[in-house]
């Protein structure tokens, strides 16, 4: 059970990033003023109690040590998962089992190369297709030009897993809480599409804007 609760706790933390994440991305649709002035001002969070960039490295730290735990009790729990199982059935009954349950791992294996992919493109602009640049405006319409089509397709494709595992992780998380009564499971199905939803599309917007020139 300590397992299954680190692992929703840690799971409502980067959904809680997700939607800020998405919503300071969407500010692209602003200009570069209010994009850059928005990349600036998390660098200056919690100043002068903070150093600078001090508020960034504690939610970074806080994000990172969620990814891992995450993770940790995901794996320790399909392992127990699998050692419980004594034999295998010709005939397995599958209760709510998506097409996002099954795409979980691999989804997961997918998920975090884009994030080492998008941690080297648009923050420490080691990878830049389109140019390197101190404006975080224009890294993002640099790397996501028409003539870079597979970024674009990369990142379309990690984002709509990132929906999948947001969907099925939320579902799973609401089970552990003990909230996924059957009088709720409508709702909460609901609930769990409807953000992910959100979080997928808001996240698709700023780089096809791009790519098709809505952008620039």
């Amino acid at each position: 059970m300590a397992l299954k609760s680190a692992m929703a706790a840690s799971g409502a933390i980067l959904v809680l990033y997700l939607i800020a994440h998405m919503y300071g991305n969407l500010k692209v649709f602003s200009g570069q003023a209010a994009f850059d002035g928005y990349a600036h001002g998390l660098r200056e969070l919690g100043y002068p109690l903070l150093p600078e960039s001090g508020f960034l490295w504690v939610f970074r730290i806080v994000l990172l040590a969620s990814i891992l735990i995450h993770i940790y009790s995901a794996a320790v729990l399909t392992i127990r998962a699998r050692s419980a199982r004594e034999q295998r059935y010709v005939v397995k009954k599958r209760v709510q089992r998506t097409y996002a349950s099954y795409t979980m791992r691999y989804g997961g294996v997918l998920i975090a190369l884009f994030v080492i992919f998008h941690i080297l493109h648009l923050t420490v602009n080691v990878i830049a297709p389109g140019g390197k640049s101190d404006s975080p405006y224009e890294r993002l319409v640099n790397g996501f030009q028409p003539e870079f089509w597979f970024v674009t397709l990369f990142y379309v494709a990690a984002v709509i897993a990132v929906g999948f595992h947001l969907r099925h992780g939320i579902w799973s998380g609401m089970a552990t809480l003990g909230f996924n009564k059957a009088s709720r499971q409508g709702k909460i199905n609901a609930v769990a599409v409807a953000i992910a939803l959100v979080v997928t599309v808001g996240f698709l917007l700023p780089p096809l804007a791009v790519t098709f020139g809505l952008v620039s």
